[in-house]
């Protein structure tokens, strides 16, 4: 993966922009394939889900071959919608906010399991608009530079030539 260095400062002591999965630091500048691996990314956890609403289907059709009854059939198809849309929603919220590391989140991480096809299909909307994330981590990263360049504008100039709270120059 190609990093973008412009806004980078490596070697200055900067803020480093956070890498994304599968995007590395490339949504900073857009650079280095960044169209193309969103629109990789997009279509593959498209066909991701795709291939799991496969595998589920096939699950259904082991149910109705051991002919458990409609009220099992219909349970199990209430609650895969159910936990695809929670998990659809929980990784759409994901991409603009940090986890707040309650409880609530943690207890959440197997319904988000079951409801895996709503989180790629999340994933693969937001990849249309920009690297799922990038908004929250340009907003931190662009926090941090003005941070940074604030600190050290006013740090500049000769410190040796700064005086002392007795008003005489600082002797080296």
């Amino acid at each position: 993966m190609s990093e973008h260095t412009e806004n980078t400062t490596t070697s200055g002591g900067g803020p480093e922009p956070e890498p994304i999965r599968f995007f590395g630091t490339t949504w900073v500048g857009h650079d280095g394939g960044y169209g193309l691996r969103r629109a990789g990314v997009a279509v593959g956890s498209l066909v991701t889900a795709f291939a799991g609403a496969l595998v589920l289907r096939f699950a259904y059709q082991g149910l109705a071959i051991a002919e458990v009854g409609s009220f099992v059939n219909a349970l199990v198809v209430v609650m895969f919608a159910v936990c695809s849309a929670i998990a659809f929603r929980k990784t759409w919220e994901g991409f603009s906010r940090r986890p707040d590391g309650s409880s609530a989140e943690d207890s959440l991480r197997s319904l988000k399991m079951i409801g895996f096809i709503g989180s790629l299909i999340a994933y693969s909307l937001r990849c249309l608009v920009e690297a799922p994330g990038e908004r929250l981590r340009r907003t931190e990263y662009e926090t941090a530079l003005a941070q940074y360049e604030k600190r050290r504008g006013t740090r500049s100039g000769k410190s040796a030539a700064r005086k002392s709270k007795g008003g005489r120059p600082k002797r080296t």
